[in-house]
C-alpha cells in the first residue's frame, strides 16, 4: 500500500526547472545525461513496468529526480538512486528530506556498485540510464540474473531506440546480435514506452525507448554466462561470415546440433546459441 504520509510530501516540491537551475545541474554530454521532466511520462513508466509493492527499486542517473519522485508514488519499499554527479546529488537533497528512509541517495560509479549486496530481496531497477554506459550496466546485471534468477524482479530501462531496437530484435535481420541473444537468453523482453527526443532537457539527437526485463527460469543445465558471451563474439564479431568460418573450431558441434553450416550469426536462433553454448566447459 503507498504511503499516504509520503506522497503528501511530495506535492508541493519546486518544478524540476527550478531544481536544475538552483544547483546548476545543466545537463553534461560526458556524463551521458539527458533529464525527463515530465511527470506524467514518468508516471506511466512506473505504471507500465509492474507491482513494487515490497520492492527495493535501484534508479540509475536520477538527475534532478524526475523519475525518482515518481518512483517515491508507488508502493515501492525504498529508492536506491545511484548517482554520479554530485550536482545531482546535492539537488536530491531537498526529495530525501521529504521523502525520509523511503529515499537512500548514494554517491558513486554505478558500474563499480555490487547493487544485490546492498538490499535484500525483492528487488527491481527502473532507470532513465545515461547512454554512454548503458549497455556495459545492462551487461553486469544479466550476469548477476544468470547468477541468481531472482535477484531482480523486473527492470525497465531506458536506452537509446537503436539499443533497445537491438536488445529485442528476433532472428534474421540486423538489429540482431550478441545483446538479443543474451537478454532473450535470460529474460523475456519488450518496449513499453517510445519517447521522441522531446522528452528530453536537453533533447538527444535520437528517438529512446523504455525496455521492460523479466527474468526467466533456467534449466538446470543452462551454460555459463561466459560460455553465451565467447560463442556470441566468434558468432557476430565476424557476422557476415558463414558459421562454418566463424564458428570454425565449433564445427563438430554445428554439425551434431543439425544446424546448418552455410548459415550467418543472425540466422541462428538464440537457443541455438546456448545449445552451442553448453557444449564449451566454461
Amino acid at each position: 500500500m503507498k504511503n499516504k504520509k509520503n506522497l503528501s510530501e511530495l506535492d508541493d516540491l519546486p518544478p524540476l526547472r527550478d531544481v536544475i537551475e538552483a544547483h546548476d545541474l545543466r545537463a553534461q554530454k560526458a556524463l551521458g545525461q539527458n533529464f525527463l521532466l515530465d511527470q506524467n511520462i514518468t508516471d506511466k513508466i512506473v505504471r507500465e513496468s509492474g507491482d513494487f509493492d515490497g520492492v527495493y527499486v535501484f534508479e540509475i542517473g536520477p538527475g534532478p529526480g524526475g523519475l525518482t519522485r515518481s518512483l517515491l508514488k508507488s508502493a515501492a519499499k525504498k529508492v536506491i538512486a545511484i548517482e554520479f554527479d554530485p550536482r545531482a546529488v546535492a539537488a536530491l537533497q531537498d526529495l530525501q528530506a521529504r521523502a525520509g528512509e523511503r529515499l537512500d541517495i548514494h554517491h558513486g560509479d554505478a558500474l563499480a556498485v555490487d547493487l544485490p549486496a546492498m538490499v535484500p530481496e525483492p528487488r527491481a531497477i527502473v532507470a532513465n540510464l545515461p547512454y554512454n554506459i548503458a549497455t556495459p550496466l545492462l551487461i553486469n546485471w544479466l550476469k548477476d540474473m544468470r547468477k541468481n534468477q531472482n535477484t531482480y524482479g523486473f527492470m525497465s530501462l531506458m536506452f537509446q531506440k537503436e539499443v533497445a531496437d537491438r536488445i529485442c530484435a528476433p532472428p534474421g535481420g540486423k538489429a540482431y546480435g550478441r545483446l538479443s541473444v543474451m537478454a532473450q537468453w535470460l529474460c523475456d523482453v519488450r518496449v513499453i514506452y517510445d519517447l521522441p527526443p522531446s522528452a528530453f532537457t536537453p533533447p538527444p539527437k535520437v528517438r529512446s525507448a523504455v525496455v521492460h526485463f523479466v527474468p526467466k527460469t533456467l534449466p538446470s543445465d543452462a551454460p555459463s554466462f561466459a560460455a553465451v558471451e565467447k560463442i556470441t563474439e566468434a558468432a557476430f564479431g565476424q557476422r557476415r561470415k558463414m558459421i562454418r568460418s566463424s564458428l570454425k573450431k565449433y564445427i563438430g558441434a554445428i554439425e551434431a546440433l543439425g544446424l546448418d553450416p552455410t548459415s550467418r550469426a543472425e540466422n541462428l536462433k538464440v537457443e541455438d546459441f546456448i545449445n552451442l553454448a553448453k557444449l564449451l566447459k566454461i
